[in-house]
């Protein structure tokens, strides 16, 4: 009973922390809100949250990165992979031996391998809290292309690099040979057993739904589990969960085009995935909040691990790891874009500008920490092989819970300001792709329509009816075609007209809306009825809304 309380109390919290945060007279990150929930819990119930590393990880991360990799935009990506790559995998080995060997200089008390394991932990970006930071400042597209693929990359290389440096605690001994050779199967694995758990399971459902019908709960419910399977299966096999189940996100998305699944069943699983989404994310802030009275309360005892008595050492190291992180990453990003600058002037004759300062500065701030960070370090082990306690434990998570914190409220502050008017290259327009592709579709709808007006006439006689009928909706096909197909200017002015339409219809669902909940409450129709006409007016606006 009391675990339930403790999840209700947890999701409550995570309700009102998006209404809070769109309540506050100033930008405040909904994280930070949710943290601040979190705390006020720990402080102000008896309940308390003990969280088993294994579980946590299993519940949390594959959901997140499954649904990360399903949703990435992969031409975006593809275009600066080059970019995400230095970023998600050189950025973060540098990060982990850089920052590795200066947390234990620093602290000389917390062994090389735990050291290494707290900078692998925070290694990883969220691109989430990103977004709810800037939600007032739009982020440039691009700009949040590469920090979602980089997160996306990272969030995997970073947990990896956990598993090795945790592997090196425990047995006290590393091979650079052996972890090599590891790697390839643990990472190897990890992505082919995601990319096959993944096909077969959406090659089965296809065929089931196309012998015997699509249910779209069950649909929803399979694509719920896939993470699941392909994460339990490969740690099974001794690969890379992680992994897996970022490669069957990416999996995910050419799967379903090849096997369309029912317009109800991807609007429904759509819904269901934003508030999986939504609630999972909630919680791990939550549960940060959650644990810092407890955290807080133990930090005389973990600053003397350190050689100190003054807490306030604890929040020196995380300023000094937060700094670090800062500069390593400003560094590398400003390398980075020369780097992807200079390719380019190989292979085009006009003049490239060196990146602006802004933009360098931008691109390393937003590499706040959040999530996966969390998640990461309350995966080390409680105790090492030998049944004692787990060396530096509390003083890692402390260190790892402070860079979250600090790395969200400094990015809230700097981030807007140096977001406010930054614009980046000129992106090629994809208007005239967008164009064609609803010619195509129009064409293709308008050959079905004259086929079905042909079959039903033949089978039934009644030719005026049926000519009549497709004609109305072949008016609407070949308006397009014409509108999209009369050069720039008229297509111009079609997408306004468009734009026009859509208001008006906008304004017309608003009133009919208001007319059916009026109906209501005078008793003039049923619920029944009230129901469905909503549920109609509802998938209207979602069309005129996108």
């Amino acid at each position: 009973m009391e675990a339930v309380s403790i999840v209700l109390f947890l999701l409550l919290a995570v309700v009102m922390s998006g209404a809070l945060s769109r309540m506050l007279p100033v930008a405040v990150p909904t994280p930070l809100v949710q943290i601040l929930l979190g705390a006020v819990i720990g402080l102000s119930t008896s309940y308390r949250v003990a969280l088993d590393p294994e579980l946590f990880l299993l519940l949390f991360l594959p959901p997140l990165l499954f649904l990360d990799g399903w949703r990435i935009p992969k031409d975006e990506l593809l275009k600066d992979l080059s970019t995400v790559v230095e970023l998600a995998l050189g950025l973060v080995l540098l990060t982990v031996l850089g920052m590795g060997v200066f947390i234990h200089w620093m602290i000389p008390a917390m062994p090389l391998a735990v050291a290494f394991a707290l900078a692998a932990v925070v290694s990883p970006t969220d691109p989430i809290a990103v977004s709810a930071i800037a939600a007032r400042v739009p982020i440039p597209k691009r700009m949040m292309h590469i920090l979602e693929g980089e997160s996306l990359l990272n969030d995997a290389s970073g947990l990896v690099c956990l598993r090795f440096a945790i592997a090196a605690a425990l047995t006290g001994t590393f091979s650079l040979t052996a972890a090599a050779t590891s790697f390839l199967w643990v990472a190897g694995g990890g992505l082919a057993i995601g990319v096959g758990v993944t096909l077969v399971v959406t090659r089965i459902k296809a065929w089931v739904s196309r012998r015997f019908g699509e249910e779209p709960g069950s649909q929803i419910l399979v694509s719920l589990l896939i993470p699941f399977g392909c994460y339990l299966l490969a740690e099974h096999l001794e690969a890379s969960g992680i992994l897996a189940a970022v490669a069957a996100g990416i999996t995910m998305t050419f799967a379903e085009i090849s096997r369309q699944a029912l317009a109800t069943t991807r609007m429904r699983r759509h819904s269901v995935w934003d508030t999986i989404q939504f609630a999972l994310n909630g919680i791990i802030f939550v549960l940060l909040g959650e644990q810092l009275p407890g955290i807080l309360a133990g930090a005389r005892a973990t600053v003397l691990l350190t050689g100190h008595h003054d807490a306030g050492w604890l929040g020196l190291y995380v300023l000094a790891i937060v700094a670090g992180l800062a500069l390593l990453r400003f560094g590398w990003v400003w390398v980075s874009l020369r780097l992807t600058l200079l390719r380019r002037q190989r292979t085009s004759e006009a003049t490239l500008h060196s990146p602006s300062w802004r933009l360098v500065a931008a691109m390393s701030l937003a590499g706040v920490r959040g999530a996966i960070t969390l998640a990461g370090v309350l995966t080390i082990p409680l105790t090492l092989t030998d049944g004692s306690p787990f060396p530096a434990r509390d003083l890692a998570i402390f260190l790892a819970a402070g860079v979250i914190i600090v790395s969200l409220v400094l990015a809230s502050i700097a981030l807007p300001i140096l977001l406010n008017g930054l614009t980046m290259p000129a992106e090629p327009s994809r208007q005239a792709e967008e164009d064609a592709a609803r010619v195509a579709a129009a064409e293709a709808a308008i050959m079905a329509i004259e086929r079905a007006q042909h079959a039903l006439a033949e089978r039934d006689g009644h030719a005026d009816v049926y000519a009549a009928a497709g004609t109305r909706v072949m008016d609407v096909y070949r308006e397009r075609i014409e509108s999209r197909s009369k050069g720039a200017r008229v297509a111009a002015a079609a997408r306004r007209q468009d734009q026009l339409e859509r208001d008006f219809r906008l304004a017309g669902i608003k009133a009919e809306r208001a007319t059916v909940v009026a109906q209501v409450r005078e008793r003039a129709i049923g619920s029944a009825t009230a129901q469905k006409l909503m549920r109609e007016l509802d998938l209207l606006e979602a069309r005129y809304q996108n």
